[in-house]
């Protein structure tokens, strides 16, 4: 399992001030690599890897481990999606609808992995993230 990196209260209150709508780098590259955090503790594993440029990429999802080169279940993603997704606004099916997501591999879905945050974005900082 991967090791925290950022505390959970920094990355809930940095993830409350990008759901507000903080644009400051330091909020979003916090929440961006919170929830990345988030996803490979609740799966942990290798077979899928996520990214999130310029902010962060995290492997997760039991099963086949690559071990060089460009993993071949790879979903990728802008910072805005990645967060609305994590947090429930935003489905999958409709983000990859939109090409809001690239996913390329035959194991690069996060349906039933989503969302990671179901509270109002007000309430982010009374909630259990």
């Amino acid at each position: 399992m991967a090791k925290r990196r950022i505390s959970i209260d920094d990355g809930r209150a940095a993830l409350a001030a990008a759901r507000a709508g903080s644009s400051a780098r330091s909020d979003v590259a916090t929440a961006v690599r919170y929830l990345l955090e988030e996803l490979a503790e609740r799966a942990p594993g290798n077979t899928v890897e996520v990214r999130v440029p310029p902010y962060g990429a995290t492997q997760c999802v039991s099963g086949p481990r690559h071990t060089r080169g460009t993993p071949p279940n790879v979903i990728e993603t802008d910072a805005q999606t990645w967060i609305a997704l994590a947090c429930g606004e935003l489905d999958w099916n409709t983000a990859v609808g939109d090409a809001r997501v690239v996913a390329s591999g035959s194991r690069a879905a996060l349906v039933g992995l989503l969302p990671l945050v179901r509270e109002h974005p007000v309430e982010a900082e009374t909630l259990d993230v």
